[in-house]
C-alpha cells in the first residue's frame, strides 16, 4: 500500500432545530489503527427518526451507532457493500421486532438511514428513506442518494422505505471513485426541504472551513422557517492512498488455507506453541505473537473443506460474530492487525478445561449453590448472544471452558444463527444437523429455528445434568431420534429421582425449560433463572395437588381407617347379636 494513506476532514452537527425534541441522529467512525483504515475505511451515519413513530428518536441514535460500531467489526474479507447490508440487516431486525410490541396503530421503532464508507480510493454508501447524501466536485453537486417517498400532493407525501419498517430491509447501495478535494454531505429533510440546491452547491464551492459551512447551512434553513430537526455531516477527501484496494480485495476473499501446523512453525508473526484441537471440520493452535508475546488461539479451517465455498462463508461470519458479542462470560475474537496470508481468525487463550471434562471429575451431585452459580454464568453469556440478535445453536458443557476461577466462558462460534441475515444469503445447507442430539432444541435437528427457545432447552438439559448428578432429561434414547415420531415417543425423566433433594417446584421448572412442545416452553432465559431459584406459584399448587393425589402415606392412612372402622362395626354387631 505505501505509506500514503486516507485522509478525511469532517464537520458534524445534530440539532433540534424548529422542533422541541431531536429525533435526528449522527455518528462517525474514522479509525486511529491504521490496519483497519485501510481494510475498512471511515464510517459515517445519519439517520432521521420517524416523527410519527414511537420511538424514532431511539431508533435513529440506535441505528447510527450500532452501524458504525459493528461495520468496523466485520472481516476484512466481505466487500463494504456485504459488510454494510449483513449490519443493517440486523440492526432493521431489531427495530423491526421491538417496533412489534407495540399494539396502536403508530408504527414504533422507525427511521430513515444513510450511511458513507469511505475505503481506499472508492466511496460507498447504504441509503434507505428520505435524507440525503449529496457529492460536490469540482463546483458541480449531485444528488446520489433517492427519496424514498410517495408523493399524494403538493401537501400530501408518505415515507415508503424505512429501517424497521419491514421484516426485509430493501437498500439502495453504489460506490463512485474517489478524488482529492471530494466532498460528501449527508443531510435530513431539515436541511433538503429548507435549503436548496443550488444554495448548497454554493456553499460547499467556498474556501471556508467545513465548521462554519455546516453552521451556515443549518442557519439557512432556520431562515427559511425549518421546522423540522437539522442534522448534517460534511466529509472533504484531503489525501487518496497510492493503490486501489481492489486486486487486494480480490486476493483476500480467496486466502488459502494454512497448512497442518506443529510447534515451533511461525504464521504471519506468531509462532506455534502446541496444537490444542483438531476435528474433521477446524484445528486450534496456541501460539504467541511475536510483537507483543501475548498468547492467542489461532483457529484454522480444515483442509478438507477448501473448495467448499458455504463452508469458507460460515468460518468467516464465525470472525465476525465473536468480533460483535462483548460478555465476560463468552470467548473474546481479537480484531488482528496484520495482513493475513492465510485463512483463520484468533481468540484469547482460556488456561482452563471443558465444562464436561471438569464435571465429569467431581463428585456427584455437586452443591446446588455451585450449580446454580454455573447455569447463571452460562445464561449471562446467552443473554450477550441474545442482545445481538444471535442464538448459540450448540450450547453444550463441551463449548464452555470452566477457569481456574471458577467463571466459565462460552466458545464456539460455528452454529451460530444471527437473526436478519437470511435475506442477503441463501441459508446454509448442512448433510448434517447443527447442533448436537443431547443438547440441542430437537426443533432444530429437524430443520426449525427455535429462536431463543432453542438457547433455553439447551440451558435447561445442562442445568438439569449438573442438578441430577449427570442424567439427561430423556435419557440417553434422545441421541437415537431421527424423526418427529421418535420424539414423540420421549417421556420426561423428573430429576428427583436421581437427586431426592430437588423439589418439585424446581424439577417442574427444569421440565419446562425442556419441554418438546414449545408452547409450553420459557420464552426467556430470566423466566427460567427466576423459576430456578424461587418457586413459581403455579408449581407449588400443582406440588399440593400432587401430594394429595399421590402420597403413598395418606393412601395406607385412608386404608387404615376405612379397615378399623369396618372392624369396629363388625364387632358391634357381633355384640348385638348376642
Amino acid at each position: 500500500m505505501g505509506d500514503v494513506k486516507l485522509a478525511l476532514s469532517f464537520s458534524r452537527l445534530s440539532d433540534v432545530g424548529g422542533k422541541a425534541v431531536n429525533e435526528d441522529a449522527v455518528a462517525s467512525a474514522v479509525p486511529d489503527d491504521a490496519h483497519l483504515l485501510t481494510y475498512k475505511g471511515a464510517c459515517f451515519a445519519l439517520a432521521d427518526g420517524v416523527s410519527t413513530a414511537e420511538a424514532g428518536q431511539q431508533a435513529s441514535q440506535r441505528a447510527v451507532t450500532r452501524f458504525c460500531h459493528e461495520y468496523l467489526q466485520t472481516p476484512d474479507t466481505w466487500s463494504v457493500a456485504y459488510s454494510a447490508a449483513q449490519v443493517l440487516a440486523t440492526i432493521n431486525n431489531e427495530l423491526y421486532e421491538l417496533s412489534h410490541q407495540f399494539v396502536h396503530d403508530q408504527k414504533g421503532y422507525l427511521t430513515t438511514f444513510t450511511a458513507l464508507i469511505l475505503k481506499s480510493q472508492t466511496a460507498h454508501f447504504a441509503h434507505i428513506g428520505d435524507s440525503r447524501l449529496y457529492h460536490w466536485r469540482d463546483g458541480v453537486l449531485s444528488q446520489l442518494t433517492q427519496d424514498h417517498t410517495t408523493v399524494l400532493s403538493e401537501q400530501r407525501q408518505f415515507l415508503g422505505r424505512a429501517l424497521g419498517m419491514d421484516a426485509r430491509v430493501e437498500l439502495q447501495q453504489s460506490s463512485l471513485s474517489l478524488g482529492v478535494g471530494d466532498r460528501f454531505l449527508l443531510c435530513s429533510d431539515g436541511i433538503s426541504d429548507f435549503v436548496n440546491d443550488v444554495l448548497i452547491q454554493h456553499e460547499l464551492s467556498g474556501p471556508d472551513p467545513l465548521d462554519d459551512i455546516t453552521l451556515r447551512l443549518k442557519q439557512q434553513a432556520l431562515n427559511n422557517g425549518c421546522d423540522d430537526n437539522i442534522s448534517l455531516i460534511l466529509i472533504e477527501v484531503t489525501q487518496l492512498p497510492e493503490q486501489s484496494l481492489d486486486d487486494l480485495n480480490q486476493h483476500l476473499t480467496r486466502l488459502p488455507f494454512p497448512p497442518a501446523l506443529s510447534a515451533g512453525m511461525k504464521l504471519d508473526g506468531y509462532k506455534v506453541l502446541s496444537e490444542l484441537f483438531a476435528s474433521s471440520r477446524s484445528h486450534l493452535y496456541l501460539v504467541e505473537d511475536e510483537d507483543t508475546g501475548e498468547q492467542r488461539v489461532l483457529k484454522c479451517p480444515s483442509l478438507n473443506y477448501d473448495d467448499d465455498a458455504l463452508y469458507i462463508d460460515r468460518f468467516i461470519r464465525e470472525e465476525w460474530i465473536g468480533l460483535r458479542i462483548d460478555s465476560h462470560y463468552v470467548v473474546k475474537v481479537i480484531r488482528q492487525h496484520r495482513p493475513r496470508t492465510f485463512l483463520y481468525y484468533l481468540m484469547e487463550y482460556l488456561p482452563g478445561q471443558s465444562l464436561e471434562t471438569w464435571f465429569g471429575n467431581q463428585p456427584k451431585p455437586i452443591k446446588p449453590a455451585l450449580a446454580i452459580k454455573l447455569v447463571k454464568q452460562i445464561a449471562d453469556g446467552l443473554k450477550a448472544f441474545h442482545r445481538m440478535g444471535a442464538i448459540h445453536q450448540d450450547l453444550k458443557p463441551g463449548n464452555i471452558v470452566y477457569l481456574a476461577d471458577g467463571s466459565l466462558k462460552i466458545v464456539d462460534f460455528g452454529s451460530v444463527y444471527v437473526a436478519g441475515l437470511a435475506e442477503i444469503y441463501s441459508p446454509l445447507q448442512h448433510e448434517t444437523a447443527l447442533g448436537t442430539a443431547a443438547y440441542s432444541d430437537p426443533h432444530y435437528l429437524l430443520g426449525h429455528n427455535s429462536g431463543v427457545q432453542g438457547d433455553i432447552y439447551a440451558l435447561a438439559t445442562i442445568a438439569y445434568e449438573l442438578f441430577s448428578g449427570g442424567h439427561l432429561p430423556y435419557g440417553n434414547a434422545v441421541e437415537e431420534c431421527r424423526t418427529a415420531a421418535d420424539y414423540d415417543k420421549l417421556r420426561y425423566r423428573s430429576a428427583s429421582q436421581f437427586n431426592a433433594v430437588i423439589p418439585t417446584w424446581f424439577d417442574r421448572a427444569l421440565q419446562k425449560g425442556v419441554s418438546l412442545d414449545l408452547s409450553m416452553r420459557y420464552n426467556s432465559l430470566q423466566q427460567f433463572l427466576t423459576d430456578l431459584q424461587q418457586p413459581n406459584p403455579a408449581f407449588l399448587h400443582e406440588e399440593v395437588k400432587l401430594e394429595h393425589k399421590t402420597n403413598p402415606l395418606l393412601f395406607w392412612q385412608l386404608l387404615s381407617g376405612f379397615w378399623f372402622i369396618t372392624l369396629l362395626l363388625v364387632v358391634w354387631l357381633f355384640l348385638l347379636r348376642r
